[in-house]
Formats: structure tokens, sequence, C-alpha cells
């Protein structure tokens, strides 16, 4: 997800966007109700509902990652195999974020959220029961796919709900609930299923998540700003090749996909690494490995500091320079040079993630939700594609091969700025036509 900052402007801008693929019906504006703001009835119930929200969207999500060597011990399954359990719920989950976040436009933000988050945990709860592996990944496709209701449906709530003043707080806490459910819900998996095998630890997973939704169930707020609109899928597709016609936008989305590329890899695939000789980690162990997420918070917080000094590409080249060197140095058969190497990694690739994707909302100048949902369908395809590449690398040709494939996405990245840079260059010296003057 987006961080905090990221997000509220992709929502306040895109909740006002000029093209929108959904026809609405003229309200007056009396019949706007008061919006929700700190201190008055109602926020706080819904920040509570939506930071539970966020916990169990993301620990449900990510929950078979730091369990992958377990997985495969007991399906005598490769490194390969074993990760199309994490990458077949963040593939479904890019496929189908697009089409229910425009479905959420004509049933309501609050019922998809609903239904999403009950579709997911009755999966998360037949997960553990999963009698081989094809049917261990065909649940966690269903699961992404159900989950792809929420992030869209949940920051256009917050638009519509929050007072534009409040709205960057009540973000950050949805967020802040995304980052601990995605930590979390691998360190739970860790110890549990060191003390108990992988199948409870995904049991306890699915009851933390049912827990977090029935907050969730009686603590959202009614929504009573929304108005629904007929769908207009013609309108839809015109506004998403607009887009994708769009040379800068889609460079940004694919900046995106290769560093979470890069991430993805890493993280399916550190726990086969720390679990083998020199290292021998315990599976409790190597779930707590995940604590390193916090720095991402602070990395992705400090992104906008980044972009006032440096500039966007400036600030990009800094994230890419901090993720290849934390690549180099966890090839060390050293824990302490991996352990920096996992922060330096999840520090350029959150920096370098919220610069991309805030950067997707300065440039769409219309349809700014579906750009921003855009980019989350190429993050969360990069997710996949990196955790399946990055677990065949690892089997082929141990944790160096999932190095190289990690810096040869990172040149990606290099290639695309530098080419941008180059681009935004050539424009500034292109003479000004004489109509523009006049």
């Amino acid at each position: 997800m987006p961080p905090a900052d990221t997000g509220a402007s992709t929502v306040v801008v895109g909740a006002s966007a000029p093209s929108s693929p959904v026809t609405t019906t003229a309200v007056p504006a009396a019949a706007t109700h008061e919006r929700l703001e700190p201190g008055r009835p109602g926020y706080r119930r819904m920040s509570f509902a939506l930071f539970a929200a966020g916990v169990a969207a993301f620990a449900l999500l990510y929950s078979t990652q730091a369990l992958l060597p377990a997985v495969s011990a007991s399906f005598d399954a490769t490194a390969g195999q074993a990760s199309w359990t994490v990458s077949a719920a963040t593939g479904a989950l890019a496929l189908f974020v697009l089409p229910l976040s425009a479905l959420s436009e004509r049933f309501g933000r609050r019922q998809m959220m609903t239904a999403s988050l009950a579709i997911a945990v009755l999966v998360g709860l037949l997960v553990p029961f999963a009698p081989s592996m094809g049917a261990l990944i065909a649940l966690r496709a269903v699961q992404g796919a159900a989950l792809a209701g929420l992030p869209a449906s949940a920051m256009a709530y917050l638009a519509e709900e929050v007072r534009p003043k409040a709205l960057i707080a009540a973000i950050g806490l949805f967020v802040a609930g995304n980052s601990i459910g995605g930590m979390s819900g691998r360190i739970l998996t860790g110890w549990v299923a060191q003390a108990w095998g992988w199948r409870a630890a995904l049991a306890a997973v699915g009851l933390l998540a049912l827990a977090c939704a029935v907050v969730f169930h009686f603590l959202i707020p009614k929504a009573r700003n929304f108005r629904p609109g007929s769908l207009n899928p013609k309108a839809l597709a015109k506004t998403v090749a607009t887009h994708l016609r769009n040379p800068l936008l889609v460079r940004l989305y694919a900046i995106g996909a290769l560093f979470m590329t890069v991430f993805g890899a890493v993280y399916t695939v550190i726990g086969y690494r720390l679990a083998e000789e020199p290292f021998s980690l315990p599976q409790g162990v190597i779930g707590s490995v995940f604590l390193v997420y916090l720095v991402g918070t602070v990395s992705s917080a400090a992104a906008g500091r980044l972009v006032a000094r440096l500039g966007r590409r400036g600030a990009l080249y800094l994230a890419v320079s901090t993720t290849a060197a934390g690549l180099l140095l966890s090839s060390a058969d050293s824990l302490a040079a991996v352990l920096l190497g996992l922060v330096l990694i999840t520090a350029g690739f959150f920096a370098g993630h919220a610069v991309a994707s805030s950067s997707v909302s300065r440039t769409a100048t219309e349809g700014r939700a579906q750009a921003s949902a855009l980019y989350q369908s190429a993050y969360y395809l990069g997710s996949s594609a990196g955790g399946t590449l990055g677990a065949v690398a690892f089997h082929a040709g141990g944790w160096a091969a999932t190095v190289a494939l990690g810096l040869l996405a990172v040149l990606g990245v290099v290639s695309i700025t530098l080419y941008g840079t180059r681009v935004a260059r050539a424009e500034r010296r292109a003479p000004v036509p004489a109509t523009a003057t006049r």
C-alpha cells in the first residue's frame, strides 16, 4: 500500500476528478452531511475500524511468506512452487483492484469493504486445511481477489466522510494498520509455526483477521455522503487507455513494479536463506526479521523531504542506490551484514515507492483515482513476479542468483529514471510555440 502522504494526495484529488467512469446523480450541497474530524462523534470509531481492517487485510495477504520453508517441506515442493502461495494472492489483488474499485462506486464503499473482509477471512479460516499445494495456491488466489476490494474503497470512503484537514491523519492510521498487519502477521506465523506447525500459524492469522473484521463491522460508521452511480464501462476503459498512453505514467508504473519485484523477491526468499547454513535460524527468529519493516515507515515518511531537497528523480536515484547497496551487502555470509542489507533494501524500496506513487497523482490530470488503481495493479504484479522469480532464481543458483535478479530490476529503475531525465531536459530546451505566448 502507498504510504500515508501519497495516499492522501491521491484520494483528495481523485475524489473530485472530472473524468469518472461512474455517472452520479447531482445532489444539492445542503444534502451533504457534516464530515468527520477529530473530536466529533464517529471519528474515533471510524479510525479504529479502518485500522483493524488494515491489520486484517495485510496479515492475510502475506500470511504464508514467512512460512515458505515449512510449506515446502510439508508438500515436498521447491521454493518456486511454494512462492506461488504468496504470488497468487498478490497477483489476484493486482488484477481485481481496478474493477472492484469501480464496483464500490455503484454499491457503496462500506458494503464493498465489509464483503471483501468477510470473504477473505472465511477463506483464511479454510486455508490451514488445504490438502495439497494446488488447493493452497487456489485458496490464496481467491483470498487476494477478495482483498482487492478493500484498499481503493477505504481511501474513497475516507475522502467522502472525513474533513479534508483531518484526511491525512485518518489515512495515516489506515496505512499504519496495513504496515502493522503485514509485519505482525509474519512475526505471528513465525513463532506459532515454530511451536505447532505452519497450519496452526495460518489458523492463528485467520483468527486474528476474524477478530479485526468483527471490530470493523461494529465500529465503522455508516456512509453518509456516498452517492451511488451507474457504472459506465466505456468511460472506464477510455480513462484507463488514456493513462496507459501517457509515457510518464507508464514509466512510474514500471518503476513501482520493478521496486516491488526486488522487495518481493528478497522477502519471499530470505526465509530459505536464513534457515540454511551458515545461519540455521529457527522459524520464530526468521519471522521476527520482518521487524525490519519499521524502517520503511521512517523512509517513506522522509520521502517528501528528499524530493524537496533532491527533486523527484534525485530521490529515486538515492533510493535505487540504497537498495542496490543493500542487495550487495546481503550477499555476505554474516548475519549482521544480511540484516543491515535488509535494512538498506527496505529503506530504499519504501522511499522509491513513496516517490513513484505520489508522482502518479500529480501527473494524471483526469481520472486520478483510476491512475492510482493502475499503479496499485502494477505494484502488486511486481510483488507477484518478484516472489516467484526470486524463488526460482534461489532454487537455481542460491542467494547470489536472487541478488542478481534484484540488481537487474534496480538497473531497470535506473534506466527508466535516466530516460526520464533526458526527456525532461529535452522538453526544457524545446522552443516555446509562438501561440503559447499569445
